[in-house]
């Protein structure tokens, strides 16, 4: 190729300038930010503990001496289903829901036509045998006074033996005939007195005082002591429930039954009332156990009863701790309340034991508690705490008064 073409393919950068000098202040400048951003780094603050809390939670000293707490039901120890002792037609219904009634007060009457018929024939026979006895006992008089007058001609020898015989015979006939006649007359009483009492058993009167809670029969319809007829047939007029006999059954966990004495103290709180603490009383642990559900029956007891309290009403109890009682009994303990906490909420500190409070803003505060006791997973504490306040859970080792940490949810 020709010089000149290959020099037309050169490339002329110009005349070469000299490099650039950076200045002092923009190298000082430089290294300052260099050394801001390493102290940055170095000294910049640890981050903040994450911890779990948990709300304190406020009891009453009733609730802190529970032992056992459980679920039943309120049952009325005396209730029945007022029933007759016949079948027959319902007549007359006096009765209501709700009605409180007398014991021996007439709740219903049944037709007793065909047990009056019965018993006015039972009646009349009674009458004849009365009737048949009084003649009796007249043939029987003549009897022994011919009997007598007989003796005497005998003896006179102005009548035979034979004759004597016969009066005699006459007199013990007529005196059997009258014992005869005299039981007669027993059985016609007894039998009397039956179809009474099949009368009377037409008129259904309450077994006891009480409330009735359910009314079963109207008039016009059959009633039976047995179910007979389908559901034509009632086998009830009602049902009655003594008030007065109201209490508690519970099932009590067998494993937890060694909690329970009878006669101790329990605290009750139905569940449409859940505010009102009524008190009670253990009175009997059934002595057998289910070993389908592995409970035993506990019978608790109302102190005072209230018309508030309705059976089959569902209801929580506490049973206390008796030594708590008797506390509260001598004014050793007061009503105010004590705190609840989880047992991994306290640390031991020595001798004693220690809460980690978080406040509002995150700050810990170290506080000395005094506890009370224990139950299941739950530490009581008697004071250093109130309820609401938040504390840490499983505290991590370090912390001090005025640290920040940071709660996680």
């Amino acid at each position: 190729m020709e010089p000149s073409k290959l020099d037309q393919l050169k490339i002329d950068r110009g005349p070469e300038k000299p490099p650039a000098r950076v200045g002092p202040w923009v190298a000082a400048g430089i290294v300052l930010i260099a050394a801001a951003a390493f102290a940055a780094w170095y000294f910049r603050p640890a981050p903040l503990p994450e911890v779990r809390v948990a709300t304190v939670q406020s009891v009453s000293r009733a609730a802190a001496g529970t032992v056992l707490n459980a679920s039943g039901y309120v049952t009325a120890r005396r209730a029945a289903t007022v029933s007759s002792k016949l079948t027959a037609q319902v007549l007359e219904v006096n009765i209501e829901e709700g009605m409180e009634v007398e014991q021996g007060q007439v709740l219903a009457r049944l037709d007793d036509s065909n047990v009056r018929r019965s018993y006015e024939l039972a009646e009349a026979q009674l009458a004849s045998a009365r009737t048949q006895r009084a003649e009796t006992v007249a043939l029987l008089d003549e009897a022994k006074a011919r009997y007598q007058r007989t003796q005497s001609l005998v003896d006179r020898q102005l009548a035979s033996e034979a004759e004597l015989d016969s009066a005699r015979a006459s007199a013990e006939s007529l005196a059997a005939r009258l014992k005869r006649v005299e039981a007669d007359i027993e059985v016609a009483g007894r039998q009397l007195d039956i179809y009474r009492q099949q009368l009377d058993d037409t008129i259904i009167r309450a077994p006891f005082a009480g409330v009735i809670v359910a009314k079963n029969a109207q008039p016009g319809e059959m009633i039976s002591p047995v179910s007979a007829g389908g559901g034509f047939t009632r086998t009830g007029i009602g049902t009655l429930v003594d008030m007065s006999s109201l209490e508690i059954e519970i099932d009590v966990n067998e494993a937890y039954i060694n909690r329970v004495r009878p006669g101790q103290a329990v605290v009750a709180t139905l569940d449409a009332y859940p505010d009102w603490s009524i008190p009670c009383h253990v009175i009997a642990i059934i002595p057998t156990a289910d070993r389908q559900r592995a409970t035993v029956e506990v019978r608790v007891g109302f102190d005072e009863l209230d018309p508030r309290i309705l059976p089959d009403m569902g209801v929580k109890v506490a049973f206390q701790d008796d030594s708590a009682g008797a506390a509260d009994d001598a004014g050793e303990a007061d009503p105010v309340a004590v705190a609840r906490v989880p047992a991994n909420a306290l640390t031991p500190d020595g001798e004693r034991e220690i809460a980690w409070v978080v406040g509002g803003e995150g700050v810990v505060e170290r506080r000395a508690v005094a506890t009370g006791g224990r139950q299941d997973d739950e530490i009581l504490v008697i004071s250093g705490l109130s309820g609401g306040e938040r504390v840490i859970l499983n505290a991590p080792s370090g912390l001090e008064d005025g640290t920040s940490v940071k709660v996680r949810n």
